[in-house]
């Protein structure tokens, strides 16, 4: 028998479903459905990809998880929103498939906007420092009265970049940029369930401790809050999964089982 290779890794392939959702999500931004039009029956998609109905049903239900398509029951699936730049990469990521890699970047965002919140309080200027005020004021408006879920999440964005602006790192700015439609893809998800108190609340500590510039107290504060936004982006997550009947291969590692 043949001894494992050293420093080898194996190659491994990722769900089904996941493959199918991505060729799936390139059939319909390339046109090959209207807007608004009734995509091909279960049959029909998994005939035209060769699998089997299970992984067209799972990618179906990923895929509306992210409101790309909609499902009516009775009637059929359709179209929603086809050119959203968002998509793919949402897709590409696993944020919906239950993938490793949802893990993984949940993970190096955090480092990421750690390091940004103790970079920000050492260098920050009067004028990051009003911005940032500014923009937390209007998440403070949007958590208590405003009616519409987009304008907190703008702004809850909008409060991540301009701290990075503020720590002074050009590269860790365009890394936090670079992955903005995830930043609102998990803020989105989170905040349509409700956790706008929650959030605005979370980023007030950070405000104060680049305020004063005491940069370990903004890493605690910064970490504190990627630690509890990745909770609820879970439990949501999982909550949907379960709703759609999607199954998500990480759900026993979870678990300890």
């Amino acid at each position: 028998m043949s001894s494992p290779l050293p420093n080898v890794a194996p190659i491994r392939r990722e769900p089904l479903a996941a493959e199918v959702a991505r060729r799936l999500v390139d059939y319909l931004l390339s046109g090959g459905v209207e807007l608004g039009g009734r995509m091909p029956s279960e049959r029909q998609l998994a005939e035209a990809f060769g699998v089997g109905r299970s992984a067209v049903r799972e990618a179906i239900a990923a895929l509306t998880l992210i409101g790309l398509i909609e499902v009516r029951h009775g009637d059929g699936t359709y179209l929603k929103r086809p050119d959203s730049p968002l998509l793919p990469q949402v897709v590409e990521w696993g944020l919906l498939l239950g993938e490793r890699r949802t893990v993984d970047l949940v993970e190096a965002r955090q480092k990421i906007e750690v390091d940004i919140a103790g970079l920000a309080a050492q260098r920050r200027s009067e004028e990051d420092l009003a911005d940032l005020q500014r923009i937390l004021a209007r998440m403070e408006q949007e958590s208590r009265h405003g009616a519409e879920t987009a304008a907190f999440v703008d702004a809850d964005v909008e409060f991540h970049l301009r701290l990075a602006e503020a720590a002074g790192n050009s590269a860790l700015r365009d890394v936090l940029s670079s992955i903005q439609a995830l930043l609102r893809a998990w803020i989105g998800r989170v905040i349509a369930e409700g956790y706008r108190d929650i959030s605005f609340t979370e980023h007030v500590p950070i405000f104060e401790a680049v305020r004063v510039q005491d940069a370990r107290a903004a890493e605690d504060a910064m970490d504190a809050h990627m630690r509890s936004a990745a909770g609820r982006l879970q439990a949501t997550l999982d909550r949907a999964s379960r709703d759609l009947g999607v199954i998500d291969p990480n759900a026993a590692e979870r678990n300890g089982s």
